[in-house]
């Protein structure tokens, strides 16, 4: 297709009948953020097609695109041209104001140019104004307020070309940067913005903010005041201790909390631990707190979260901003408004707030808690919290923790009978640690399994009685035992003990492959095979001595003090 005559029949029988009223638009085609880049590809594009033009978009990148055109057709040139593989794929119309300075053709003004399918206007446009003379741009900078000579500062950092401090002072470097954005903007590099160059630099910085609608909420439910992106969230409930504002479907990663509730430092300090434990806070990002604030950044594959809030006289009070990963320019700008515009207001949201909303374990204010890929059991096998759990616990995890509270490490596998050591990255001090039987106990004797059944839903380990049926496995493995016993999912890696509290074994998950074993029907690796992966990691592992039998609540405190949870994260 050499050129676009079928668009233009198409526009003639438009022009025959009504019009319908419409913006000016354009077909934009490519961005690239070099400069020359952008001339060579319009250059190719125009020698096939027409209505080529290139304009600047602010934040140093360079649009191609097609047109002046009214909407309706704007949407056939670009079906038309996609079917016919003249255009990428991924073209879009885009609007005039989402344009500046056009570079391509050289000298063309197609912004001002009437767009094809509208009439001509009855009457020429004015003349474009004459911009200022050196002596005129230095003459009305003068004029300029601090802030604003600080915002052009600040428009020339977000730009790429000012890397200095914000100080109002329009010193070599302010007006080297002045230099170096005139020059990419084609303007003569003098130094001196003019009025012009000025809005223009300010237009650029503030279009990154186009079609986020920032307004100035006003919440006397909460006591805040704020500036919020009213264009991709929106009010949703108040649920305390947050006003909640969900996405309205423009960005469906957005959202908004508002931070307002009584409270004292312990209450600041609980409501930070909380925050944490969100899925709207990824675990990976800076954290700071001291006794009368805390901000709160968190970073994955798909958002990025800030939150912020601070006590002041008996009101915590704050937000917290979920973004999209990927769009730092919006993001950076829009948390800085929000920043800038938070003002406190008299009232706190009540706990009664939101008090008829659906509960649920897995929930905070209506909003989802952070949850494991699994979560399973292990056990304290020295002082310096060294824990034993099962190889399937800690396959392919990003992180582990224990007790949902300490990071760990695995430092030694033993792929059979499926044993896994863990470090804690910090040095803990159990209550209890194991001690190991020295000889096998009698078989049809009652043993005990400590462990989270229930994958931690319950704040402390459960104890499950039963038998130990054999010290074998079914194929004769030496370093396998069979019981007889109800355990759960959650109980794998926790510690089998005897009637005296000795650790005889660590029960191992059952088997999602092969014959399927009746109920009742588990298997632990052996207490032999637990003190030779020890040994071999370097640990010595603690004998238990002879001892006689626990009363149930004994052996129920021991295997508590000793079993910790292990949760495995992605």
């Amino acid at each position: 297709m050499r050129r676009i005559f079928g668009v233009l029949l198409l526009v003639l029988s438009l022009a025959a009948g009504p019009l319908r009223a419409q913006e000016t638009v354009w077909v934009q085609v490519e961005a690239h953020p070099s400069l020359s880049t952008a001339e060579e590809r319009a250059r190719l594009y125009a020698q096939r097609l027409q209505d080529v033009a290139g304009f600047t978009m602010g934040g140093g990148w360079y649009a191609i695109a097609l047109g002046p055109y009214d909407r309706a057709t704007a949407e056939d040139v670009l079906s038309s041209f996609r079917a016919a593989a003249e255009i990428p794929r991924d073209s879009f119309i885009a609007r005039s104001r989402d344009y500046r300075q056009q570079f391509w053709p050289v000298g063309a003004d197609d912004l001002a140019s009437t767009p094809v399918g509208l009439p001509a206007p009855e009457a020429a446009p004015d003349p474009e104004p004459v911009d200022e003379t050196p002596q005129q741009a230095r003459a009305s900078e003068a004029q300029l307020t601090r802030a604003q000579r600080e915002e052009l500062q600040i428009a020339l950092q977000w730009a790429g070309f000012y890397d200095g401090a914000i100080d109002a002072s329009f010193g070599p470097g302010t007006r080297g940067a002045m230099s170096g954005w005139q020059r990419e903007m084609g303007y003569e590099p003098t130094g001196v913005l003019t009025t012009r160059q000025r809005a223009d630099l300010i237009a650029q910085y503030d279009a990154v903010l186009d079609g986020l609608d920032l307004q100035t909420v006003t919440d006397d439910r909460a006591g805040i005041r704020m500036t919020l992106p009213l264009g991709v969230v929106g009010f949703d409930r108040h649920e305390f201790p947050f006003a909640q504002y969900e996405p309205t479907g423009a960005l469906p990663q957005a959202r908004v909390l508002l931070i307002s509730q009584p409270g004292d430092r312990a209450t600041l300090a609980g409501l930070y631990e909380i925050m944490q434990t969100l899925e709207i806070v990824p675990p990976e990002g800076p954290r700071n707190r001291d006794e009368a604030s805390f901000t709160l950044e968190g970073r994955d594959a798909r958002i990025v979260s800030v939150t912020e809030a601070r006590l002041e006289d008996g009101a915590i009070k704050g937000f917290t901003l979920v973004w999209p990963t990927g769009d730092e320019d919006r993001r950076t700008r829009l948390l800085d408004e929000m920043r800038a515009s938070f003002a406190r207001l008299p009232g706190t949201l009540s706990p009664a707030d939101g008090a008829d909303a659906v509960q649920d374990i897995d929930l905070v204010a209506g909003l989802a808690v952070r949850q494991p890929l699994r979560a399973r059991s292990g056990f304290y096998v020295d002082g310096r919290g060294h824990v034993l759990t099962a190889t399937e616990t800690v396959e392919g995890c990003a992180r582990i923790t224990l007790d949902d509270s300490h990071e760990a490490e695995v430092v030694a596998r033993d792929a059979e009978p499926g044993i896994a050591l863990l470090r804690p990255r910090e040095t803990l001090a159990p209550m209890r640690v194991a001690g190991f039987a020295e000889t096998p106990s009698r078989l049809k004797s009652e043993i005990a399994v400590a462990g989270y059944s229930f994958g931690g839903r319950l704040p402390a380990p459960t104890m499950t009685f039963g038998r130990l049926e054999e010290l074998r496995g079914l194929a004769g493995e030496a370093d396998l035992s069979r019981l007889s016993l109800d355990a759960r999912e959650g109980d794998a890696g926790g510690p089998v003990f005897d009637a005296t509290g000795a650790v005889v074994g660590m029960l191992l998950p059952r088997p999602e492959s092969g014959p399927r074993l009746p109920d009742g029907v588990h298997f632990a690796a052996s207490a032999g095979a637990l003190r030779a992966a020890l040994v071999s990691a370097g640990l010595s592992p603690r004998g238990a001595g002879p001892a006689s039998a626990l009363a149930p609540e004994e052996l129920t405190d021991l295997g508590t003090g000793m079993t910790v949870l292990v949760s495995c994260w992605d």
